[in-house]
């Protein structure tokens, strides 16, 4: 496929009134509720159509009772109830945090301060309707050209492995250096994929290891991600992503620098950009390694669930 750029760039992008942060709310107009997910319409499913070659299918998310045992104090593992009925058996869940497992982050989640939410809304916008749930990607269709950027593989095969508990910045420049070690091209709408190896690392762990990793966010947690500052968040919108998954906690490096700020704040809120956290990447990456292709047909079952602030991913990938 040809490459034509579909929206500005980066540096054309107008910034907020008093604040040095560029925002992309007039790209597809201030009442838009998908934002980067325009990028993707029927031509490019149909060339990512043209990624799958086996027909084999890969689920890229974690159970729903993992992380276990979670690792935030105030997100409790849900109760799954069972219940008999004449014919058999119904069930629900209580208490079920939706962004609790593998995940997007949907463009409720995170504002940009007195400047509201994507596309300028603000809190009463939210309050008062629907707007910006999930339920809006859900019925667009959350599914592309997927492309893993294997960060792990790449460092192992280099014999320099990435710490998984260490607060290790993946820049631009390491996206590209991997991507071009792994002969992928970019193409405008592509769902980045990037592995870290944290999510297989966090599985490994003794019981007890994983239990004093709970409630650590922001008091200690450190974690491999993608670097936070304003170069990153003008990288992939220049390659014009349409959403970006990792399988790290939070896509980006943690601690957060806050010389560097708030990823999320940047892409969720001023570039309409999905994230996606806690993925599971093992069988992708070796799947992808072996046939010597990085890109695949990637479906996400996001949850049709009004004034939704995030859901499951229930992401597979088609190779």
């Amino acid at each position: 496929m040809t490459r034509v750029r579909r929206t500005p760039r980066f540096a054309d992008l107008p910034t907020l009134a008093g604040r040095d942060e560029r925002h992309a709310w007039d790209v597809w107009g201030r009442a838009d509720e998908l934002g980067t997910l325009n990028l993707i319409g029927g031509e490019q499913r149909r060339a990512a159509a043209d990624a799958v070659r086996t027909g084999e299918m890969i689920s890229l998310t974690l159970p729903l009772n993992e992380p276990d045992p979670g690792l935030f104090d105030d997100r409790g593992l849900y109760r799954h109830v069972i219940e008999d009925t004449a014919a058999g058996h119904d069930d629900k869940l209580d208490g079920f945090y939706l962004q609790g497992s593998s995940q997007w982050d949907g463009l409720r989640h995170i504002n940009a301060g007195r400047h509201g939410y994507w596309g300028g809304r603000s809190e009463d916008d939210l309050a008062t309707t629907d707007v910006l749930g999930v339920d809006r990607w859900a019925a667009h269709g959350f599914g592309g050209r997927g492309v893993l950027v294997d960060v792990a593989g790449h460092l192992d095969a280099r014999g320099t492995p990435l710490a998984p508990d260490q607060p290790v910045e993946i820049t631009a420049a390491m996206l590209d250096e991997v991507a071009t070690a792994q002969g992928t091209e970019f193409r405008s709408g592509d769902i980045l994929v990037v592995r870290t190896g944290w999510t297989e690392w966090y599985r490994a762990l003794p019981a007890e290891h994983r239990a004093r990793l709970r409630g650590t966010i922001g008091s200690g947690f450190a974690c491999p991600g993608l670097e936070s500052s304003k170069d990153m968040a003008a990288y992939l919108w220049d390659r014009e992503f349409a959403a970006v998954a990792v399988d790290n906690v939070g896509v980006e490096v943690f601690p957060v620098n806050p010389d560097k700020g708030f990823l999320h704040r940047r892409l969720i809120a001023l570039q309409g950009m999905p994230l996606g956290e806690l993925w599971h990447l093992p069988r992708l990456a070796r799947v992808c390694a072996e046939r010597g292709h990085y890109d695949f047909l990637l479906i996400s079952g996001v949850l049709p669930l009004p004034r939704g602030v995030g859901s499951p991913a229930n992401a597979h990938a088609i190779v």
